[in-house]
């Protein structure tokens, strides 16, 4: 065992500061913080619950009379501090103006030596913007001043991976050509719609041609859009067949995949069975294979139409021996789980890529995504604006859609709605009105207090959903406004704990059978997975997660279980389940993207427990957006 954490509680000591620290301290700066504190002690400030004055002062008990105001040191940390805030907040980066303000505020006379020190260490980088609309033409034989350009700082880590996702778009606008003609796409179109006896809205067939067309398409939906991302997806994996171009499918979590592919109800094999597309089929509409007892991690079953004894995405043999013919791109039956289909290798071999529920995706996750695309990949991001932007840095699909150079376009809601969608849709207009649901698709619930709206969650489902519905408990997920408050995710955590899987608590506080989220990606499962937390197989005392879509538990690093009977709003986000709790406690102070987001989780039932008072309507009507600062349009307009 690491003597990291004792070797920081040393350190803490002789500056003052609570050697409770040390551990995350560790986790946050690595087996090395003990030295890292020991030569700069405003390192605590990588810890956000620590505040620049409780760490000036553990500087002056370390370094006596040498700790100044604009120590580098200091300043550099500072830096990180408001970066570190503003990521919280979704931004990819600060304005420089903003940034300057904000550290004079916390006694940094000189912002710009601060800066200059952040890029010294590598932890900052500044970007410079020249304005879009600046002059750039000659007027009377003068040449014009150049403009002065706007200046960002963003974390490193960040700033490069926008930087890299904006020209990996571009890439792939500049080496795309369309996939077919539009006429012969919209004779493919036609033909799907009648090989699955279904009716296909113009504005459906239109947006699948686009996508077809241009090298990267954001296809935006509403909450009743079903039948059109169904009849969208039979589209793109008709034409890929056609064209020999091939298809893959990802969703951000293994809940949006599985609820996607139950949505889909085999819609991907309208195209015609071809030795590329040919494969073992499994009872849940897409191509499976046992995965391999040696790397049960790399091949598992995960419903993604891969072929038997292949990964998700990977070509299909066409011939055998020497004089075999060339790999023919499979068309997936069905939607993988994004962080498994990226496992599965890079470049992704699919000249077609759709990502459903994109408006999860993080610049991160994208420029992931992207790197995998080979030159000429047509990028297809299917997304619901009106839902919140990722938890995580970046607003990648409305970015994308300002880029001007992705194709838009948008897909037709059901009418009339269901009561899901027209609650939905009402609160994209700004009004938190009741629904119209005859048969409980929405059910109001009223609570005067948090631990009221508690005890009305954790009865909806342990009793009146799995009885009045015949949707079982497994199925219906609590989504919390909050992680405190007596509503909050932790409490109601604490609380499911309690009644449906008591236990010691052996695992970090988590028993088999408790229900878990994924904090963190690994092998088999992503950042956002919800689970069951399982035994391992004999000799193999890791802990396992069984997964939606999995044929069998994967296992999963300790540190990224969490648990998951209640989750909030962002660690939901880019999921379903076929029936959710919104739990809204006093606490929530709400705006118009979360509830809606809230909202949209259950696909066929959602419960609304309802105790924060006039004050979310209010912030549904008024608060109708999350503002955020990054680059991606003009990364991708340079690129």
């Amino acid at each position: 065992m690491s003597d990291a954490p004792e070797r920081t509680r040393a350190v803490l000591a002789g500056m003052g500061a609570p050697e409770s620290l040390a551990e995350p301290l560790v986790a946050a700066l690595g087996p090395g913080a003990a030295e890292e504190l020991a030569e700069d002690p405003w390192r605590l400030l990588a810890l956000p619950a620590v505040t620049p004055d409780q760490a000036d002062f553990c500087a002056r008990r370390a370094l006596g009379d040498a700790a100044s105001p604009d120590d580098p040191r200091r300043g550099r940390a500072l830096v990180g501090r408001v970066l570190a805030a503003a990521a919280r907040e979704g931004s990819t980066t600060v304005e420089e103006r903003e940034l300057g303000r904000a550290l004079r505020g916390m006694r940094i006379a000189d912002p710009g030596r601060a800066v200059e020190a952040a890029q010294e260490d590598g932890s900052a980088m500044v970007f410079e913007v020249f304005p879009e609309d600046a002059d750039d033409g000659f007027e009377d034989g003068d040449v014009p001043e150049m403009p002065d350009p706007d200046r960002f700082v963003a974390p490193t880590r960040v700033g490069l991976a926008e930087q890299d996702l904006g020209e990996g778009l571009a890439r792939l606008v500049g080496t795309s050509e369309p996939v077919m003609d539009p006429a012969t796409a919209a004779e493919t179109a036609d033909a799907a719609a009648e090989r699955l006896g279904e009716e296909f809205a113009p504005e459906t067939t239109a947006a699948a041609i686009a996508a077809l067309m241009r090298g990267v398409a954001v296809l935006r939906h509403g909450p009743g859009a079903g039948a059109a991302v169904r009849h969208t997806l039979a589209c793109l994996a008709a034409a890929a067949e056609d064209s020999a171009v091939g298809l893959a499918v990802a969703s951000p979590t293994a809940q949006s995949a599985a609820a996607l592919n139950a949505l889909l109800d085999g819609a991907l094999r309208t195209a015609a069975p071809s030795a590329g597309a040919a494969g073992a089929e499994s009872d849940d509409g897409a191509n499976a294979a046992e995965p391999d007892a040696s790397d049960e991690q790399d091949e598992r079953d995960d419903g993604a139409g891969e072929e038997a004894g292949e990964t998700p995405g990977e070509p299909a043999r066409t011939g055998t021996g020497d004089g075999e013919a060339a790999p023919s791109p499979a068309v997936a039956t069905g939607a993988v789980p994004l962080g498994r289909l990226l496992e599965a290798g890079s470049p992704v071999p699919a000249g077609i890529v759709v990502v459903t529920d994109a408006m999860a995706l993080d610049v991160e996750r994208a420029a992931a995504l992207v790197e995998a695309c080979e030159d000429g990949t047509h990028l297809v991001l299917l997304a619901d604006p009106a839902e919140a932007p990722s938890a995580r840095p970046g607003q990648v699909v409305r970015d994308v859609a300002e880029s001007r150079l992705a194709a838009v376009a948008d897909l037709p809601d059901a009418q009339p709605p269901g009561p899901i969608a027209a609650l939905a849709a009402a609160v994209a207009e700004g009004e938190l009105a009741p629904a119209q649901a005859p048969d409980k698709e929405v059910v109001a619930v009223p609570a005067s207090s948090g631990a009221e709206a508690a005890h009305r969650a954790l009865q909806l489902v342990g009793d009146s959903i799995p009885r009045a519905l015949a949707i079982p408990a497994e199925q219906v997920q609590i989504i919390a406004a909050t992680r405190g408050g007596e509503a909050g995710a932790d409490a109601l955590n604490r609380a499911c704990k309690e009644r449906f899987n008591p236990g010691p608590g052996a695992l970090g506080g988590l028993d088999a059978g408790d229900r878990v989220l994924l904090a963190g990606g690994g092998p088999g499962y992503s950042a956002g997975d919800v689970g069951y937390l399982r035994t391992g197989p004999e000799g193999d005392d890791r802990p396992h997660v069984e997964l939606p879509g999995a044929s069998v538990p994967v296992p999963a690093d300790p540190a990224h279980l969490r648990p998951g009977w209640a989750v909030t709003v962002a660690a939901a986000h880019g999921s379903h389940w076929p029936a959710a709790v919104a739990v809204f406690g006093p606490e929530t102070r709400g705006s118009r993207p979360q509830v809606y987001t809230a909202l949209t989780r259950g696909e066929r039932h959602v419960s609304i427990v309802h105790a924060a008072g006039p004050e979310l309507a209010e912030a549904v009507k008024e608060k109708a957006s999350l503002p955020r600062t990054t680059r991606l349009r003009d990364v991708i307009r340079e690129g």
